[in-house]
């Protein structure tokens, strides 16, 4: 059985069992975080679609961690100008393990 879910603007297919990492989310490390907005439930032979979201449908995770990604350079260059800038920046985010998809 798999469900997609949406969070921090994007949509992921998780599994139970599956480690995903998300956008920042406020919960301690340890804690069980409910997602709600569930788009899909799949599995076997049929497949429930919500519009958007489907009533009563969850996914509980328990929260492994936060941690950051890998640096991002941004350089901006003007040729014959003179002009360079170089920045970067490292995305915050949450480590999650799915423990169970509810319908």
């Amino acid at each position: 059985m798999y469900a997609v879910i949406e969070t921090g603007g994007k949509q992921y297919r998780v599994q139970k069992g599956d480690i995903i990492k998300v956008e920042k989310l406020e919960a301690d490390a340890g804690a069980n975080y409910e997602f709600s907005q569930v788009l899909m439930i799949g599995g076997g032979s049929e497949a429930k679609i919500g519009a958007p979201y489907l009533n009563g449908a969850s996914v509980v995770a328990s929260v492994l961690g936060d941690g950051k990604a890998k640096k991002v350079i941004i350089y901006k260059y003007k040729a014959k100008k003179g002009y360079h800038k170089k920045r970067g920046h490292r995305q915050p985010f949450t480590s999650l393990r799915i423990e169970s998809i509810n319908q």
